[in-house]
């Protein structure tokens, strides 16, 4: 899942570009000053970061300049409401790798963001060594501790979801959206959990206590990291 970043003081602009840019694939977390940013940067990578240049407790421009001294190379898109050049070529200097100035289009701030996301993610692996695990996703060879395991392509999919997103609670809703592209609303209800109990007997030494794929109760599922 995506995670971005946005620093902005402003709490009604905040909000608002915040419904603008979530997805179901995508959390916006905020901050309103320098000092909730980098707390928030302590505890959580983000793939994308938009930062305020004007803010109670100094500029985006200090965080961006400490960040790349840092090594930190997250894309960051600057906001501001000053136009002048000299402002877009300080902040492009400082390291920033896109800006936009205020008031701006939620449409265009969307394409950028997305543009920025698109240009800085990573390629996702086709082939997995997990634990006892050995998955081919383009080979379509599966196994476990060196024996072969036989799986359908809807098994194939969710179980691609889960390892690419290993430590992290998948929601049921998602999962759905991923495994049946084209019609998850109309799948039956059960499904989903018809596919995990189908899975968890192949790969599971035992099904009714997975060690790996995990039921996270009342939101969805997660592969597990260190079972």
């Amino acid at each position: 899942m995506e995670s971005i970043l946005l620093l902005e003081d402003d709490p009604a602009l905040g909000r608002g570009i915040g419904m603008a840019l979530e997805a179901p694939e995508r959390a916006v977390i905020r901050a309103g000053t320098l000092q909730e940013s980098r707390e928030r940067l302590a505890r959580q990578r983000f793939d994308l970061l938009i930062l305020d240049i004007n803010l109670p407790d100094g500029s985006g421009l200090e965080l961006l300049r400490q960040l790349r001294a840092a090594g930190e190379n997250t894309p960051v898109i600057l906001l501001t409401a000053n136009d002048l050049e000299l402002d877009e070529v300080t902040g492009l200097e400082a390291g920033a790798d896109d800006y936009i100035t205020k008031p701006f289009s939620l449409a265009v701030l969307r394409a950028r963001v997305a543009a920025q996301l698109r240009r800085n993610a990573p390629k996702v692996p086709v082939s997995f060594q997990l634990g006892p695990f050995s998955f081919d996703f383009e080979g379509m060879e599966f196994r476990r501790g060196g024996e072969k395991v036989e799986l359908s392509k809807t098994e194939q999919k969710l179980l691609r979801v889960l390892v690419e997103n290993r430590g992290r609670t998948v929601p049921r809703s998602l999962l759905a959206e991923k495994v049946w592209p084209d019609g998850a609303g109309a799948v039956e209800p059960n499904a989903l959990s018809v596919t995990v109990k189908r899975l968890r007997a192949k790969l599971e030494v035992d099904p009714a206590k997975p060690e790996y794929l995990k039921t996270v109760y009342g939101i969805g599922y997660t592969w597990a990291v260190n079972p």
